[in-house]
């Protein structure tokens, strides 16, 4: 939580930083696009070191290393030289190291609670992740801006180094793995993740619905700012009301989660986010009016929050112990490919078909999402993961 009120600091100043720096449209963009590039390049092979590792050294030291880059990085643009290029270097290797924390961090959980309580972790996890980051930190911005262009990145600096403090704080054993074979490559042991996760019935299901949806929310969220002020005619506070009832829904989101979960099961779950998301798209993407907007952003915002507590949990839940680190970078690389992806769909679709278009584009992705998930609903997929050395994917679906 505290990481992640620092990274919305950064992320919110890095923008506005870059079009101090220059007008030119595509070398701003370039800064966001070097956000989603290492998971495509390295998160398969964080997700392989993250399993050969002590996830918890791993996780405070990558941690320290940002700490470090991003107060060096705070200290430049203090002393007036910052430039594009440091940007995106900057960008570039904060994501890198992120390919590692997150999967370090997805494998780490599971041995800290009981797997019975996994749903319940992630959900204040991410729940306090949202309160961090989307109402705690980015407002704050404009504030910091003011005291020097240099503070929100010395604030993120500082809060990297907190992190980094709390998690060498964990008094844990790294989990047993079994001995890895002679002459075992990282390359083959990327094979075996992608294998674990694509062999999984219900994790490949997931991983697809998954997908799908990201494309359809990049197509979204990289028009929503035209849908706003061109489409419905309701300027920039109109857009801002839109950003603050997803960030609302999330937060609500996190306490229906695991509620949700008890009652219909993880899958299940899965199910009815979707649906409730697919009904708010095609809301948004029809009915011409701010209070329609506000409305689908605040259900798909608590929706999504659903979708991914309990997604999550379903891939520490199955996936085998040693290799929970593998599968999940196998999960993200696949599923987060369709970000960038949806961004290019959304501005063409845009382009010829009219503004609202990105978001009926979305409520169909999400419908196939749905759809993609109904064989595997039941009867709904069991607590205990696979032990290591079992063919995954053989408990019943």
């Amino acid at each position: 939580m505290v990481s992640r009120f620092g990274d919305a600091l950064r992320t919110s100043a890095l923008p506005l930083l870059a079009a101090r720096l220059t007008e030119d449209p595509l070398a701003i963009a370039s800064v966001t696009a070097c956000g989603y590039v290492p998971w495509l390049l390295f998160g398969l092979l964080g997700g392989a070191v993250a399993d050969r590792v002590d996830q918890r050294r791993a996780m405070w030291a990558v941690d320290t290393v940002r700490g470090l880059l991003v107060a060096a990085f705070a200290l430049a643009v203090g002393l007036g030289h910052a430039s594009i290029p440091l940007l995106l270097l900057l960008a570039f290797a904060l994501t890198t190291l992120q390919t590692l924390f997150d999967n370090a961090s997805t494998a780490l959980l599971p041995s800290l609670v009981d797997r019975q309580a996994l749903g319940g972790a992630n959900a204040r996890l991410m729940t306090g992740q949202q309160i961090a980051g989307g109402l705690l930190g980015a407002p704050l911005v404009p504030l910091l801006l003011t005291a020097g262009a240099f503070m929100p990145f010395a604030a993120d600096a500082s809060t990297y180094l907190a992190a980094a403090a709390l998690v060498a704080s964990l008094r844990t054993r790294p989990p047993e793995r079994p001995p890895r074979p002679v002459g075992s490559t990282l390359r083959a042991e990327i094979g075996e993740g992608l294998r674990a996760l694509w062999q999984d019935r219900a994790l490949r299901a997931v991983c697809v619905s998954t997908l799908l949806c990201n494309i359809g929310m990049g197509a979204l969220i990289a028009t929503l700012v035209l849908h706003v002020t061109r489409w419905l005619h309701a300027g920039t506070a109109g857009y801002a009301a839109a950003v603050t009832a997803y960030s609302a829904g999330s937060i609500t989101g996190g306490f229906l989660a695991q509620r949700i979960a008890r009652r219909t099961g993880r899958v299940r779950a899965l199910l009815v986010a979707g649906t409730v998301q697919t009904s708010s798209l095609v809301l948004m993407g029809t009915v011409r009016h701010l209070g329609a907007l506000v409305a689908g952003m605040l259900l798909l915002g608590a929706m999504n929050m659903v979708w991914n507590v309990n997604q999550v949990t379903l891939m520490q839940q199955r996936a085998p112990e040693s290799m929970t680190g593998r599968v999940a970078s196998a999960f993200r690389t696949s599923s987060t490919s369709g970000a960038p992806l949806g961004a290019l769909l959304g501005g063409a679709v845009a382009a010829a078909y009219g503004l609202n278009g990105p978001a009926l584009l979305a409520a169909v992705l999400f419908g196939l999402a749905v759809t993609s998930l109904i064989p595997v609903r039941k009867p709904d997929v069991p607590v205990v993961a696979p032990r290591d050395g079992a063919t995954a994917g053989r408990a019943p679906c």
